[in-house]
Formats: C-alpha cells, sequence, structure tokens
C-alpha cells in the first residue's frame, strides 16, 4: 500500500537542556516518511530542499524504502531552516530563527507514479499547499490525513476550513482544537471540528497522550513515561507518519484500527525523543517498538 507524504525536508539547530545541535536534519515529511517506513514501503515524499542538503540523508531514507523523486532540488536555493530553544519543562519553546528559503516558493507538482496514493499525509504546509496536492490526485486515497497548526487558523481560516472539508483524519494540538472549534471543552470542541468535514479527529495533548474521536466513539492513549526526554523536535509527525504506516500495513480504515494505529504512532514518537533529531529513529529496530507496543498495553490494561 503506497503512502503520500507533503511536508518539509530541513535543517534545525535545537537547543534544550541537554545540548544544543546545529544544523541537523528535520522536517515533516523527513519524520513522518523516516517513521512510516517502519509499517510500509513505497512511501512517496513531496518536499522543497535547496543544494545544501546532503544526499546521503536521502539514499538513508531510500534505503527503508521512501521514495524521493518527488522532492525537488532547486539549485543555488537554501533549504529551510529552523532555530529553537526549550525550556526546562520541554513542552514550551522559544522559535529563534526560521528561515523560509526556498518553500516560500513550494509549489509542489506530484510525479505521475505518486498520483494515485492510498494513503496521503497533509504535513504543516500552507492550506494553499495542502490543497494543491489533493487536487493533483487522480483518484481518491483511502484515507487522507491532515496536520495544521495555530498559525494557519489564525492567518488563513478560510482556506484551513475548505481543506479540511477534504480530508478524512485531521491532528492537532489541544490548543488548537479550542482556537478553531471556539470551545474550550474538548469534547464539544471535536463534535464542531468533525462536523466541519473530517470523519476521524486525533487531538494530542503532549505528554498527556491523544485522544481518538470518530461519530460518538472515544479513545485515549497516554504518552509513555520517557526518562529522559531530550529532544521532542518531530515528535508529531513520528507519531502521524507511524500511525499512517501501520494503517497502510492492515489496510484497513475503521475506529477499531486507528485505536491500534496511534499507539503504534505513540510508540515510534516516543523513542524520537530520547535523542536529537531522527538519531534514535535510525538507529531503532522495528522490534523495539512492538516492545514499547507491548508496554502500552501493560500500561492501560485492567479488569473490572
Amino acid at each position: 500500500m503506497s503512502i503520500l507524504t507533503v511536508g518539509t525536508v530541513a535543517f534545525d539547530t535545537i537547543e534544550t537542556p541537554y545540548g544544543k545541535v546545529e544544523r541537523v536534519v528535520g522536517g515533516a515529511s523527513l519524520y513522518a516518511s523516516w517513521a512510516a517506513t517502519f509499517f510500509a514501503k513505497d512511501v512517496y515524499m513531496i518536499s522543497i530542499i535547496g543544494d545544501d542538503f546532503p544526499n546521503e540523508e536521502l539514499a538513508k531514507l531510500e534505503a527503508r524504502g521512501a521514495i524521493t523523486s518527488g522532492i525537488e532540488r532547486v539549485s543555488g536555493g537554501k533549504s529551510f531552516f529552523w532555530s529553537g530553544k526549550y525550556l526546562d519543562d520541554m513542552i514550551s519553546r522559544e522559535t529563534l530563527v526560521t528561515d523560509l528559503n526556498v518553500l516560500a516558493d513550494f509549489n509542489p507538482v506530484i510525479p505521475a507514479e505518486a498520483k494515485s496514493p492510498d494513503y496521503v499525509l497533509l504535513g504543516n504546509l500552507t492550506p494553499a499547499v495542502q490543497a494543491s496536492v489533493l487536487d493533483q490526485l487522480e483518484n481518491k486515497p483511502k484515507l487522507v490525513v491532515l496536520d495544521t497548526m495555530n498559525f494557519w487558523i489564525d492567518i488563513a481560516r478560510a482556506e484551513l476550513d475548505a481543506v479540511i472539508a477534504r480530508v478524512d483524519l485531521l491532528t492537532i494540538n489541544d490548543e488548537e482544537a479550542r482556537m478553531l472549534s471556539g470551545e474550550q471543552s474538548l469534547m464539544k470542541s471535536a463534535k464542531i471540528i468533525m462536523d466541519m468535514g473530517p470523519k476521524y479527529l486525533i487531538i494530542k495533548k503532549g505528554e498527556h497522550g491523544a485522544m481518538l474521536f470518530h461519530k460518538d466513539e472515544i479513545f485515549y492513549v497516554p504518552a509513555m513515561p520517557i526518562p529522559d526526554v531530550i529532544d521532542p523536535t518531530g515528535a508529531g509527525d513520528t507519531f502521524a507518519g507511524g500511525m499512517l504506516g501501520y494503517i497502510a500495513s492492515q489496510d484497513k480504515v475503521d475506529f477499531e484500527t486507528l485505536k491500534s494505529a496511534i499507539v503504534y504512532g505513540s510508540a515510534t514518537a516516543s523513542y524520537c525523543v530520547e535523542d536529537f533529531s531522527n538519531e534514535k529513529l535510525k538507529q531503532l529496530a522495528k522490534e523495539e517498538i512492538l516492545e514499547r507496543v507491548q508496554k502500552f498495553k501493560k500500561l492501560v490494561d485492567f479488569s473490572l
């Protein structure tokens, strides 16, 4: 089953209480695609980079089953760059630098071989770019997942609403859910947001886990307790990629499958935060993810 991921492939400079790294690889499509390849192959990546992005990083993704022909390389251009500093709680962060570079003129072109994916993940980009990707698809995917953020809710609400109406699953955090719905109650927020179009909704609550909504059904999965969270960057994208990779491996879209999928996504993301950039994912074996899934099961399993 094929997956199409759309998002940034970039450089990050990250400072946390555990140290600082300069210009390490990052970006939504990179994290999501790396995570998805633990469970699925034929993961098409759509992004844009400059001459500065190392070919060896793309080669590592190719070796895992990702297909990078949809990543546009701009001659003489510089890749998207973000720099940020996390505070002691490892939740709050300060953005120090955001250089769009080649991303400022990103107009994604889907290669012919990737225009009929089974599953689609629209990473956190402008709603116009996300809509452009959907417009280029030749068949309706089995599941379209959309990620967005408060910035687009603030400045591009009409365009964002139009894209949300076209997707099957929206994933946002609790603050964004309240902004999007105008409600403080997450239960009320979920109903309002699903009435906008998505059949499913995932509200991420950071260190407090995630909630899955569908019609009148709700499922909650906690975050895995980690002794040392080294770098939270990319955890949300890793979660989404691992989740969608699992769904593609099952090739089934229903509430029960999504319940399992967010556990697999959470397990994968719990490894991501244990090192800077995607270094932990590079060292990770699928068997380790399966072991942590079992720990998730023990974490919440009880009898009455």
